[in-house]
């Protein structure tokens, strides 16, 4: 289990009379008044006349903890509607293509003129987006909406009659557009960590085993932190790997035990938390025995399987970063280490050669997959590759896993035991400049708008991460997907992120992921409507152990 026990910090959670429910403020932890983290006048959203307050409560020596409530609580020009999904047609690019959200004019044009002759009240959408440091924006597409409702009921009831009608659609708020009139709520949660007045241990966790997903609070409550956020990108679907594998570049205490997506940015935190920064990260690792060697494919993740893309040379359709596709292999190789699974490997088609604690072959066995010997690891290999490893791969001779980190000059990255480090994208923030990376991070999809209008256009809850000048660590929570708190854009996260004083600041998991968690209590509300989602890994604030 990566987890660095300590000593909880104690402390009673009220705030204002809130109870500790999700949504609620931890109490104050300190008579002294608490430093203001590092925010600008107010908060980029909406017109500039918005009502904006502030709350900041210390948890921690170092930590402190603002929620900033913008906007006013209920803006008479949004509604609910509907958004029909537009079909291919006969005049669109691709005919075959199943029904989007966007699509080009005529298409929409030609659903337009369909929903009128069948009753209903429709209307046709530009839909323009910003430019960024690497995508030019502008027109993505044309939706269809129907209606315009006070309550949400209401428009689940004329999807309803849509439906009925043949058609598909979803049930949305204009809030969630993301509009710069709009004049919100907007609730925003920001963790500053202070170097000069930490005394504790900042770090990420995966929980008992790399592939297993915990939620946030029990990630926190395990390890005794302080407080927590959701972390980096991970597999959710059994369909694209090993739930809860990282996906995308993953070291704790110092070791690699998940791959990079190639050439995106990274969080870095020492756990001191002054050595705080944004990194992009690609790797090589090789197997090596017998004076011979092969190159790896991946580390801890099922082969043939690469989320979010970003690997090597073969993958399909890309071997180039491609956000939430999952691009396959037939010829792979994958070292596991003992912290996946518990210590089981995935099985399938192939040859696997199994590994002792002191890099000895124990055995070959095929097909692949089953458990490991106590401190053992193990190189799996599929399709073409696996001849290649059973000739290098002798029961009683040694095999060596070795993997290194490159930075973006491609220098050898070598983390102390002391640094962790999560997978993000895009980059919001370089230099104290605004600097969006959608294009190059995987977040445009060629061919594919309603992709980029849903994930990176419309306003969803983020989670933000990055260091400012003084070299303090900044965490931020927004909620979204709600008539309380409209959620942010990609664009409007950078410019909250400049804001509030970041030099470099990332985009980390975010939607039903986003969730930060203060003395074992869920503050925000998360989105999906079960409730707190599991993740695959969490940042940590804690107070470091006596001793320690």
């Amino acid at each position: 289990m990566k987890s660095r026990t300590s000593t909880r910090l104690c402390a009673a959670v009220a705030a204002l009379g809130i109870a500790a429910t999700p949504g609620a403020l931890p109490a104050q932890a300190s008579a002294s008044p608490p430093p203001r983290p590092p925010s600008g006048p107010t908060l980029p959203l909406g017109p500039r006349d918005l009502p904006e307050t502030r709350t900041t409560t210390t948890l921690q020596p170092g930590v402190t903890l603002t929620r900033i409530v913008r906007g006013d609580a209920e803006d008479p020009a949004l509604h609910w509607t509907v958004e029909v999904s537009i079909p291919g047609g006969d005049t669109s690019p691709d005919p075959d293509a199943p029904p989007t959200a966007l699509r080009d004019r005529t298409s929409a044009d030609e659903l337009a003129a369909d929903l009128r002759q069948k009753g209903f009240e429709v209307r046709v959408e530009q839909v323009r987006t910003p430019r960024t440091a690497d995508y030019a924006g502008g027109t993505l597409g044309w939706r269809v909406r129907v209606g315009a409702y006070d309550e949400q009921s209401e428009a689940l009831a004329e999807r309803a009659r849509l439906t009925a009608a043949g058609h598909t659609g979803s049930a949305v708020y204009t809030g969630w557009d993301g509009e710069a009139t709009d004049r919100g709520p907007w609730r925003v949660d920001v963790l500053t960590v202070d170097p000069r007045g930490f005394r504790g241990i900042l770090g990420a966790s995966y929980g008992p085993d790399l592939e297993a997903r915990e939620t946030t609070s029990r990630l926190s409550a395990s390890a005794g932190a302080t407080a927590a956020v959701n972390a980096g990108f991970f597999v959710l679907d059994p369909k694209a790997g090993a739930p809860g594998d990282p996906a995308g570049v993953g070291v704790y205490d110092g070791r690699l035990l998940s791959e990079p997506v190639a050439g995106r940015p990274a969080l870095v935190l020492d756990d001191d938390a002054r050595a705080t920064r944004v990194t992009r990260f690609t790797w090589r690792g090789l197997v090596t025995g017998r004076g011979a060697s092969l190159r790896l494919g991946g580390v801890n993740r099922v082969p043939g399987l690469i989320r979010n893309c970003g690997g090597a040379t073969g993958d399909t359709p890309t071997s180039l970063p491609l956000h939430d596709v999952t691009c396959t292999n037939p010829d792979d190789l994958v070292a596991f280490t003992p912290e996946f699974a518990g210590g089981r490997t995935p099985g399938g088609e192939g040859a696997e050669a199994v590994l002792d604690a002191h890099d000895r072959v124990v055995e070959v066995r095929s097909p692949r997959g089953g458990a490991l010997p106590p401190g053992g690891s193990s190189v799996q290999a599929t399709g073409r590759r696996t001849a290649d490893l059973t000739a290098l791969a002798r029961v009683g001779e040694t095999l060596r896993v070795h993997t290194t980190l490159l930075d973006a000059r491609g220098r050898p990255y070598r983390p102390s035991p002391r640094t962790d480090i999560v997978n993000a994208g895009p980059e919001l923030v370089r230099d104290g400049r605004v600097h969006v990376t959608p294009a190059a991070d995987g977040m445009v999809h060629p061919g594919d708008p309603s992709w980029y209008y849903g994930w990176v256009h419309k306003r969803n809850p983020r989670t933000l991460a990055g260091v400012d000048a003084a070299g303090r660590t900044v965490l931020v929570t927004a909620d979204g997907r709600g008539t309380r708190s409209l959620g942010l854009g990609v664009t409007e996260s950078a410019a909250v992120a400049r804001s509030l004083g970041l030099r470099d600041a990332v985009n980390l998991d975010g939607g039903g992921s986003t969730t930060m968690v203060t003395d074992d209590a869920v503050i925000n509300i998360p989105s999906d409507a079960t409730g707190e989602r599991p993740v695959g890994e969490a940042l940590l604030v804690q107070p470091r152990p006596q001793g320690g």
